[in-house]
């Protein structure tokens, strides 16, 4: 099994988490929000959405990550269906593969461009950011669910 196909099965793996603890939440839910001043639901999975585009993209950008942080959150105060961030969210896990599947196995063990994200490190290393990243925001959800009266699955199975 190449490396590719190891990233792409993990990132499966890691979708199937996410969708199964924060299936909970519906649209209803989307401006659902545990206490004043923080992100509401929709904000919060279109957030896991746009890094994992991130996390691809500046893998593989000469110029490495864009931290622009500041316009990455601007991006996200419009979000407010949370029925359209689970679609980012889908579209962003489905086009990763593209991207990965067409790397050799030397391509991923490639490193990412020297800077304060990631530098220096394989870009196979994405894989694992992209993981951690939604299980902390897999995380968060479910305490919004539960602060909702809800009771959200257990992650790694039904």
């Amino acid at each position: 099994m190449s490396l590719a196909d190891q990233a792409v099965a993990e990132l499966k793996n890691a979708e199937q988490f996410f969708n199964r603890s924060t299936r909970a939440l519906t649209g209803e839910h989307s401006s659902a929000k545990p206490a004043p001043g923080m992100m509401t639901a929709a904000p919060q999975v279109a957030h896991a959405a746009q890094t994992i585009d991130w996390f691809v993209e500046g893998a593989f950008r000469p110029e490495g990550f864009d931290t622009d942080f500041a316009a990455h959150a601007q991006a996200l105060e419009t979000r407010t269906s949370l029925t359209a961030a689970r679609a980012w969210f889908a579209g962003a896990v489905a086009a990763a593969p593209a991207t990965l599947l067409a790397k050799s196995d030397a391509e991923l063990m490639a490193p990412i461009a020297e800077g304060p994200i990631m530098g220096g490190a394989p870009r196979m290393a994405i894989i694992s950011g992209i993981a951690d990243h939604t299980a902390h925001h897999l995380g968060a959800l479910t305490a919004y669910a539960r602060v909702n009266g809800l009771v959200p699955p257990m992650p790694y199975m039904e």
